[in-house]
């Protein structure tokens, strides 16, 4: 018998015993195939992947792409079996091009759509996946007032969640006054907003009004001396911000560069990846709540940081867990999905996978499709010859 007859009858007695006859001979008539191959997993599944890949959210992107790439990596490209093609657009540095990304990806027959950095883009796009009914797990961006979605997952964090845990804490620590000062966009004023309700609103330590700053992703080396005028007026002990990509950087610098000594405690995002190298010693000593930090101590997160060490030669950073995460989620719902793979059975899919084995730690989704997580305390400090944010401690579990 030669090889090829062997290879054939061998599929004719496995499908009989399997399925019958029929499919046995449908088995023969393909026979190129390589004995136990699924055909359902040869077609690639596509994800639309929408990051800033230009402009001044950039490096945030960037983290965003490598952990979802990291995933894939480590996973032989594929989510259960099904070979994974990555469609990615370049979100930029608004509401109106981040809308043009989305619209690009849709019209590729995308299985699901993740990223996104931008809290205004977000929003804008709201309707547009909702209308498509194609799930997006986003990994970054997430509006405090992003209510009643039915496709939109998220695997970050709400905005107002690092306020509400250093709201809580510094209640309980500060003597003196307290500054609130953010740009004037969502993720700024969800962020205030979020550290006002766990301080107290009515707390005589709050200064009177907040400082929004204009909107710039991009601010120049005088943005901040007017608002900073301000802060000195205040006379605090520790001033809250909320400043994300340029804006962060250029902010601390300034800050530093006025002579203001009050201690700085921020979400994350303010020291968060290249912003600390950055920085340099401006950005010692400063304070953030995290959801997330390189330091935890699970063994998801030593297989975690020790691959995007040696793929990357950086320590990861929240953009890439929450996007390494994205890719596990959307990797467990293709896997409860089965073989009908189609957007609205994966966005149902995606309500059952229940908990996640995290770099963070444990989390699953709540009801409003956001993790229930814990929040962590950093401090920037040296971590051997460089400078990191470094786990203090737990702060709460939100969500």
């Amino acid at each position: 018998m030669s090889q090829v007859d062997r290879r054939q009858a061998l599929k004719l007695l496995g499908a009989l015993g399997a399925t019958g006859l029929v499919t046995a001979c449908s088995d023969i008539t393909g026979g190129d195939d390589e004995p136990g191959e699924d055909p359902l997993r040869t077609t690639p599944i596509r994800i639309g992947l929408l990051v800033p890949r230009t402009g001044p959210f950039k490096p945030i992107g960037d983290e965003m792409l490598n952990g979802f790439q990291l995933y894939l990596n480590l996973n032989d490209g594929r989510f259960n079996g099904h070979p994974v093609r990555l469609l990615i657009e370049d979100e930029g540095a608004n509401a109106q091009s981040g809308a043009a990304a989305l619209d690009r990806l849709l019209k590729q027959n995308v299985l699901a759509l993740t990223g996104v950095a931008n809290s205004d883009v977000m929003l804008a796009i709201r309707n547009a996946v909702e209308n498509a009914q194609v799930p997006l797990v986003g990994s970054n961006a997430s509006p405090a007032d992003l209510q009643g979605v039915i496709y939109i997952w998220r695997t970050s964090y709400v905005n107002d969640e690092p306020g509400r845990a250093l709201g809580t804490y510094l209640d309980q620590e500060v003597k003196g006054r307290v500054a609130m000062i953010a740009p004037d966009n969502t993720l700024g004023r969800d962020a205030i907003d979020g550290f006002r309700r766990a301080f107290g609103p009515d707390d005589a330590r709050l200064a009177p009004s907040v400082i929004l700053t204009k909107n710039e992703p991009a601010p120049g080396r005088n943005f901040f001396s007017p608002y900073l005028q301000q802060l000195r007026a205040i006379q605090p002990s520790v001033v809250f911000c909320a400043y994300a990509g340029a804006a962060a950087i250029e902010f601390v610098r300034q800050y530093r560069a006025s002579g203001l000594t009050a201690d700085i405690y921020a979400p994350g995002f303010l020291t968060e990846g290249t912003a600390v190298q950055a920085l340099g010693n401006d950005a010692r000593g400063i304070f953030t709540a995290m959801n997330y930090s390189p330091d935890l101590d699970n063994a998801a997160n030593r297989e975690f940081t020790g691959a995007y060490r040696r793929e990357y030669r950086t320590v990861p950073t929240t953009y890439a867990m929450a996007s390494y995460d994205a890719a596990a989620v959307l990797d467990k719902a293709v896997r409860l999905a089965g073989d009908t793979l189609n957007p609205q059975r994966i966005n149902l899919m995606l309500g059952r996978v229940g908990q996640i084995d995290s770099p963070r730690g444990p989390w699953q989704f709540n009801q409003p499709r956001t993790p229930q997580q814990r929040w962590y305390l950093r401090e920037v400090r040296p971590d051997g010859p460089v400078l990191s944010n470094i786990l203090l401690s737990d702060l709460a579990t939100l969500g």
